[in-house]
């Protein structure tokens, strides 16, 4: 009876303090009840105590009133995450300084968004737990200058969208509308540098980046998973996508800071791209784990070894581009589904379900393109050009795209329902192609 009484009170002193440190929300709806509901059980079921009055205005951050009813989401929102693609978009497209007020809320977003970072947020009792004891006492990595998936309040960083917050801050602080604005919300040089501490403390051993935390298992954990929804949960693994999106930040940062912890930045970059190399499958793909699937990876996996300085006819570049090349559509579209995610295997019939009449998408088409025009080939032109033309032909009149089916997943398969992603990666996609691949490929062609 001891050791019970020792671990529940263990137990519920761990969940108090990440109540604390999320601000009430915590990471996920699943711990998000069970915190509650342990909360209310711990104030002897008092309906009015303090700490499950917070718990309860925290509960809509949750909710999502859909077509079909009321549904519990899988997190608070994917707000800074939909945010850093949309604005890195619009201005590789060219188009962010076209709408100025736009790209200053943007700026302003990343700003207060930046976790533990503004006068505000330090004000919270989360900050008191980003001493070193007490991440150790309660196994929480490092946050301060991190970005979240969703909210600053969130107060939980992943590496990759600490890496596109970066990039998203660092693309806009180019920007003509961004540096005539003489009322830009400060950002510290020491903010940019925390940021990159996030980052670099989230490289694993083997060279890539994981999401929340390093690897701190073995593969064998998953045989005890407890979850009959999630796989491959019960450590955190390496992915093609932190990585690449880890690498991106790390670059950006180097640019803007040459000298700031220079040999590990170049050492982290140096591991990234050789993990990168390493878990490239035989057939040049990629296997991805956050959205479906094979084209995600792929947009990643080429970008991350040409932003290393990958020569654009390397053996493993070549790879994954014919790779992409023999999964495109004869309407010049490319498409998956989860199934590619659950049976790591590319869909045979692609989006047939959820796409259109030959399996094609408008995302995965314009994740696919996004990895081609990023190579600057000419020898892909005819396919780059069929996937161009099929997102152009898609667009309905109102300038939007159709909603298909869900893009991302989690977990293997879990899928989770982006709706900004079927405008921010086609414009994207178009923006690249037009500012990007035909003025290369007819430099290519006019040097010879």
């Amino acid at each position: 009876d001891i050791p019970r009484r020792w671990g529940l009170e263990y137990a519920a002193g761990y969940m108090a303090a990440e109540d604390l440190q999320t601000n009430f929300i915590d990471i996920g709806p699943v711990n998000k009840v069970l915190n509650m509901l342990s909360a209310w059980v711990k104030s002897g079921m008092d309906s009015s105590s303090d700490v499950f009055q917070k718990h309860l205005m925290r509960v809509p951050d949750y909710l999502w009133i859909a077509e079909d009813g009321m549904k519990m989401q899988g997190y608070n929102g994917s707000q800074c995450w939909d945010t850093s693609f949309a604005i890195q978009a619009m201005a590789e497209a060219g188009l962010a300084d076209e709408f100025p007020d736009m790209t200053r809320k943007a700026y302003k977003y990343f700003e207060r968004t930046q976790i533990l970072s503004t006068e505000v947020s330090r004000k919270s009792p989360a900050y008191a737990y980003e001493d070193e004891a007490s991440r150790r006492k309660y196994y929480r990595h490092v946050s301060e200058g991190g970005w979240p998936f969703s909210t600053s309040a969130h107060g939980w960083p992943i590496s990759d969208c600490t890496s596109e917050g970066l990039k998203g801050l660092l693309v806009l602080k180019r920007l003509k509308c961004i540096e005539e604005w003489k009322e830009a919300p400060e950002m510290t040089h020491e903010r940019f540098h925390k940021a990159v501490n996030v980052l670099l403390t989230l490289q694993n051993f083997d060279g890539g980046f994981a999401t929340y935390e390093n690897n701190r298992g073995y593969g064998w954990y998953e045989s005890l998973n407890p979850s009959e929804t999630f796989g491959d949960i019960m450590i955190d693994y390496s992915y093609v996508e932190c990585t690449t999106a880890s690498l991106g930040g790390l670059l950006a940062f180097q640019k803007y800071y040459p000298d700031h912890r220079a040999d590990e930045v170049a050492d982290a970059i140096a591991r990234a791209s050789k993990f990168l190399k390493a878990i490239q499958r035989a057939d040049g793909s990629w296997y991805g784990s956050w959205a479906c699937c094979f084209t995600y990876a792929a947009w990643f996996g080429v970008e991350g070894l040409l932003v290393c300085g990958e020569d654009k006819n390397s053996p493993h570049v070549r790879k994954a581009i014919e790779f992409l090349k023999g999964h495109q559509n004869e309407n010049g579209g490319w498409g998956e589904d989860f199934r590619s995610c659950f049976d790591k295997k590319y869909a045979k019939e692609g989006m047939k379900a959820y796409g259109d009449e030959q399996g094609s998408g408008i995302v995965p088409t314009a994740w696919a393109l996004l990895a081609v025009t990023a190579a600057k080939n000419a020898k892909d032109i005819d396919c780059v050009e069929k996937g161009v033309k099929y997102l152009m032909n898609r667009q309905l009149d109102t300038g939007d795209w159709p909603q298909e089916g869900i893009s991302g997943v989690f977990n293997r398969s879990c899928g989770i329902t982006y709706t900004a992603y079927r405008n921010a990666f086609p414009i994207w996609a178009l923006g690249r192609y037009a500012r990007v691949f035909v003025p290369a490929v007819e430099a290519a062609k006019a040097a010879h």
